[in-house]
């Protein structure tokens, strides 16, 4: 299969439907009832997440029923969803609302996520704003850009600069001791950080040049696939902490994001510097 803009256009559009159908119509407005705890207070999982996910997931199945697709939601009920991944021959990585806990409480920023995989390799990312009613967009070798009721607009990752003068979001908060309190403590050494507890913005935050680089520590391919390939088509540069390559399949090892390989090295260095 190869891809195009024909299947690109009609992902896009199921996106913004499952939004409009499941996503936006909750927003604000969900019960006690339709909303759930999965493993803390701070993770959770509301009746838009599983519905928008279902939406379009059988909608994919219709479509291409030999593809291996992989829901968040459909992971939390059967981890063997992953089974594959790394080597389908074609797969799509779903977040239905990704940034759940700020749509629980009926605050944005909330996105959705989706990733085309072929042979191990990510060959596609989208994210919807279902509130701006706009995608950030890119094909592997194609670039990023953002599409919108004006059009299309190219982006680009922020120029690297000292490590004083950039921006970013330093997920120390997941990490286990020692890292945690190094991380935490060596976030000082940047101009600011920002989390928005929502990869989808943070990524088109970072692939639109109003960021600089990122710190995770959880990878699950559905908060990470689609993000990452459209910040590597505006530009950036991004490894797991020990600087091997992250690919599908992956969810252990940390990941840095950046502008280019020089701020990557120099932000691993100094973040992670233990004195």
């Amino acid at each position: 299969m190869r891809y195009s803009d024909t299947h690109l256009d009609w992902l896009c559009e199921l996106m913004a439907e499952a939004a409009d159908k499941e996503i936006m119509p909750r927003f604000r407005r969900l019960s006690a009832n339709e909303v759930r705890e999965k493993t803390s207070a701070q993770d959770v999982v509301t009746d838009a997440d599983v519905n928008a996910e279902r939406y379009m997931t059988g909608l994919l199945r219709k479509r291409y029923p030999e593809a291996l697709i992989v829901g968040e939601e459909a992971h939390a009920e059967n981890e063997s969803v992953l089974d594959g991944l790394a080597d389908a021959p074609l797969a799509f990585v779903i977040d239905p609302v990704d940034g759940t806990f700020n749509f629980a409480a009926g605050v944005q920023p909330f996105g959705v996520m989706l990733a085309v995989v072929l042979n191990g390799e990510t060959v596609a990312g989208i994210i919807y704003d279902p509130i701006g009613r706009d995608w950030a967009i890119a094909t592997k070798g194609g670039g990023s850009r953002l599409r919108g009721a004006q059009g299309e607009t190219t982006i680009n990752v922020a120029k690297a600069g000292p490590l004083a003068d950039m921006i970013g979001n330093v997920g120390w908060q997941y990490m286990s001791e020692p890292a945690r309190s190094i991380l935490a403590r060596n976030a000082s050494k940047v101009a600011g950080t920002f989390s928005y507890k929502c990869a989808a913005q943070e990524y088109r935050l970072l692939a639109t040049g109003y960021g600089h680089f990122a710190v995770y520590n959880k990878l699950m391919p559905w908060d990470h696939l689609p993000g990452l390939l459209i910040h590597a088509e505006a530009g950036g540069y991004s490894a797991r902490f020990d600087g091997s390559a992250y690919v599908p399949g992956h969810i252990e090892g940390g990941l840095l994001v950046a502008p280019d390989e020089n701020a990557w090295q120099a932000l691993r260095r100094e973040l992670w510097a233990d004195q």
